[in-house]
């Protein structure tokens, strides 16, 4: 019988590190949903110390989610520990992750401590952790950049302690495939109590081999986990992607002879309910989850493809979740099939206010757009899911002129708080002078780095319009996503959404790399 390979995604929290990508309660209690329809075998959901918000979500996660196991991030002390312990309580399934940086780049520039004191942390905290669950992981930050024996010392260390699994983090993705397999295998050889724990891998992709390196890890190195992230989200240039490791290894079963709990059909869901909620778009040649994933130009290739399906492709579109792109309601269908459809796409609203609100708005839309997808009224839910309490700035008018020839002008009537402003502006173009406009009356002095549109479906002119904003201020950066049939509306929304995110006192801690 094949070994399992153990998914550990962690969306909710390494990737919710990219600059910008930072997400509410009830956005990660939904992907966690959705993550947990997948049938992922470990969802980190956040790092519990770091702030009140991030606790309020592993907490509200542990208790949702009965699947999958829930993980929190601590720091190796006591009040991390604490913290995280206290978050999971009473969950089905949890984890209590614990880190601390084993390299001596690590250990003498950020931790300041000496070898032997870091090794006496990590054993102590192991022991406090043990003591509060009975799954805990341990990661040696840096560790693969660490040296080999200490790194031994304290594994060895951690393992008698009680860990139970071992991640070995590429931290700052510098790792070559064949180096890192081998240098996981050379751990475990040399560890005389490896066999009492998991291992596991966790690799960035500075370097562009992030899937790689955790492949040759699994398969050279023996790892029985691997640590990764929906679309490959993270900071800087991105974490293992989940969707390229689980078709690999589902792919290419005759080589890694590992089975997977995964359910494959929920992958471009995921992708998709990710990328909407953090406003990150999956780039349209990305593997598996790209919009040209199983698309075929070449006219020799779509011969081959009609003749058999397998001269070119050696996955399917539809055991990836392609084939769930259905229209699924119109405006003649009723308030129940909306709030069914709903819940089949994990969707829980808080109230029935929230739910008629919502339907309210479906409506409005199937009157501009005859064809309704689930990725419309995923949309649609998320647009309106906003908190009264972040949803400070509010749009409430726009018209626009634009004509060949003339300088486009837009009018912008916006609510903030409980005053109203009404402005007006000139721009480039009507997007432009819309945000020009709203921004005459903010001041914010927000720096626009980042402005992109995305087709929520496509195949026709009718789809709505799903624009990022990504702004950035006194070292914060924020994104604001907005949808709408109208791309300058959905702008529009799209930078009021983004000034929210500045507006909030949220802050958040960056945790492991």
């Amino acid at each position: 019988m094949a070994d399992k390979l153990i998914i550990f995604d962690t969306t909710l929290r390494d990737g919710e590190q990219s600059p910008g990508a930072s997400m509410t309660r009830d956005e990660k209690l939904r992907i966690a949903r959705q993550l947990e329809r997948l049938k992922v075998d470990v969802i980190e959901a956040g790092f519990a110390a770091s702030s009140n918000g991030d606790f309020e979500s592993v907490k509200a996660i542990a208790q949702a989610i009965k699947e999958s196991t829930v993980c929190s991030l601590a720091r190796a002390n006591d009040r991390d520990i604490s913290r995280a312990a206290e978050a999971l309580h009473g969950g089905a399934s949890t984890r209590i992750h614990v880190f601390l940086a084993t390299s001596a780049l690590h250990m003498e520039k950020k931790l300041r401590m000496t070898p032997d004191q870091v090794f006496e942390q990590a054993k102590q905290s192991i022991r406090f952790a043990r003591n509060l669950s009975g799954d805990v992981e341990f990661s040696p930050e840096d560790g693969y950049r660490s040296d080999p024996d200490f790194l031994c010392r304290v594994l060895e260390a951690v393992i008698a302690e009680g860990a139970t699994t071992i991640n070995i983090p590429d931290t700052v993705g510098y790792a070559i495939p064949e180096l890192y397999g081998n240098f996981i295998l050379d751990l475990r050889r040399r560890i005389p109590n490896s066999d009492k724990a998991i291992w596991s891998v966790h690799c960035h992709n500075d370097l562009g081999m992030a899937v790689a390196n955790s492949l040759a890890g699994v398969k050279i190195g023996g790892a029985r986990q691997v640590e990764c992230t929906i679309n490959g989200l993270g900071e800087r240039a991105g974490n293992c992607a989940l969707e390229e490791v689980v078709m690999a290894v589902r792919t290419r079963r005759d080589y890694f002879g590992l089975d997977l709990g995964i359910d494959a059909t929920q992958i471009v869901p995921a992708s998709r309910l990710v990328s909407q909620t953090t406003g990150f778009v999956v780039q349209p040649n990305k593997a598996v989850v790209g919009a040209n994933a199983f698309a075929h130009a070449s006219g020799i290739h779509q011969d081959g493809v009609l003749k058999a399906r397998d001269t070119y492709e050696i996955m399917r579109a539809e055991d990836v979740g392609w084939a769930t792109n259905k229209i699924v309601l119109g405006k003649l269908s009723g308030r129940n099939a909306f709030k069914q459809r709903l819940s089949d796409l994990g969707i829980e609203l808080a109230s029935e206010s929230e739910v008629n609100a919502a339907f309210a708005k479906f409506k409005e839309l199937a009157d501009r757009k005859s064809e309704i997808f689930d990725e419309d009224i995923t949309a649609l839910v998320m647009d309106e899911s906003v908190t009264a309490e972040q949803e400070h700035f509010r749009l409430l008018a726009l018209s626009q002129h634009s004509e060949m020839g003339e300088r486009p002008h837009a009018t912008v009537a916006f609510a903030a708080g409980t005053d109203e402003f009404h402005a007006d502006s000139d721009g480039n173009g009507p997007v432009d002078a819309s945000l020009k406009a709203i921004e005459s009356k903010v001041q914010s002095g927000a720096e626009l780095v980042l402005y992109s549109v995305n087709a929520i479906t496509s195949g026709s002119t009718e789809s709505q319009g799903e624009v990022t904003v990504r702004l950035q201020l006194g070292g914060r950066v924020v994104n604001g996503v907005g949808a709408d049939p109208d791309i300058v509306v959905a702008s529009a929304k799209a930078y009021l959404a983004a000034l929210n995110k500045l507006h909030s006192k949220n802050e958040r801690v960056a945790a492991q790399g």
